[in-house]
C-alpha cells in the first residue's frame, strides 16, 4: 500500500520533530526538571572554593535581592 505524497510529508515531518524531541531532552528540559543531580556535582565541584576570596574588585557576594530585611522590633 502506498502513501499519498501528504502522508508521507506528515510522517516525515512527524519523525523529524520526535527525532528532535528525543535529541533535546536529555540536553535542554531534563536539567530544568530535576536540578538536583547539577547542584550535588556543584557542591563537590566547590567545596574547596570561598566565594568570598575569589570576588573581583573586593564586591560583595551576591545576595537574594528580593529578599526583605525585618524591621528591627522583631
Amino acid at each position: 500500500m502506498a502513501l499519498s505524497k501528504n502522508a508521507r510529508y506528515i510522517v516525515f515531518l512527524g519523525s523529524f520533530v520526535g527525532l528532535l524531541g528525543l535529541t533535546l531532552y536529555p540536553i535542554a528540559i531534563s536539567p530544568m526538571m530535576d536540578s538536583s543531580e547539577y547542584k550535588k556535582a556543584q557542591k563537590i565541584n566547590r567545596r574547596n572554593i570561598k566565594q568570598e576570596d575569589i570576588q573581583p574588585g573586593n564586591m560583595k557576594v551576591w545576595s537574594d535581592p528580593f529578599d526583605r530585611k525585618k524591621p528591627e522590633g522583631e
